[in-house]
């Protein structure tokens, strides 16, 4: 079962994404299923597949309803896509695939989802770990700033809700390094976050715009630590 998955997902990444130039992506959006680069695109999915699989006429069905799906699923996103929707078209694409990827896997090895071990004491604990550092730690933090809400520069060349973004991530970083127990790299990311601020903060000379900055930095890392901790904690109780 493994050996078939990672070959059909190899396949699948060599495909969509290792040998598909952006030119041909902009033909596909431009002419939809009449790009000729779509059957390119197909053609690359099916050598790459035959040639991963060894050529084995085992596969022949599998191989016929991965090539013939991904063309299905292709055109069918290509004609729905718009401007708003192309970044939810891209994932609902590729879960799309992998399903069928699964389908296929489960066709010729008959495996079991456990849902159970899916669902168990450390799974739901992680789960609540990355949500509480990510949407939840983003909404407590959002309360208690506004106390201190700034107002907007209507001339800022920044990126929309970017500051949101980078503080999900850097709070993932964060959790991610204290589970890992690697505590130096939580002190270089907050010394290259203040290098990257150093620039907006001295231009600004505005002492209320860099307290209101270093407050939004405690708190992201302070709920992003308290997470991790809390996360290690309670695992350790989970497995003894």
């Amino acid at each position: 079962m493994t050996h078939l998955t990672l070959q059909l997902l190899l396949a699948h990444i060599i495909g969509d994404f290792l040998i598909q130039p952006g030119s041909w992506v902009k033909d596909k959006e431009d002419k939809k299923h009449k790009s000729v680069y779509l059957l390119w695109h197909i053609v690359i999915h099916a050598f790459a597949l035959a040639f991963l699989l060894q050529f084995d006429l085992v596969y022949w069905k599998g191989f016929l309803t991965l090539i013939i799906s991904h063309y299905v699923i292709d055109v069918i996103k290509l004609n729905l896509q718009t401007h708003k929707t192309k970044r939810f078209l891209f994932f609902v694409d590729q879960f799309a695939h992998l399903l069928v990827i699964a389908l296929v896997v489960q066709w010729y090895t008959s495996y079991t989802f456990n849902l159970s071990a899916a669902l168990s004491d450390q799974s739901l604990l992680l789960i609540i770990s990355l949500l509480t550092t990510t949407v939840v730690s983003s909404i407590f933090m959002k309360v208690i700033i506004t106390k201190w809400e700034l107002e907007e520069d209507p001339n800022s060349a920044s990126l929309e809700e970017a500051g949101k973004y980078i503080g999900i991530l850097e709070r993932l970083f964060v959790f991610g390094f204290i589970i890992m127990n690697q505590w130096q790299a939580i002190g270089f990311l907050l010394a290259a976050k203040s290098v990257f601020r150093f620039g907006d903060l001295s231009k600004a000379k505005d002492r209320k715009l860099t307290e209101y900055i270093l407050i939004g930095t405690l708190l992201s890392f302070g709920f992003a630590i308290l997470t991790g901790l809390a996360y290690n904690y309670f695992l350790g109780m989970i497995n003894e």
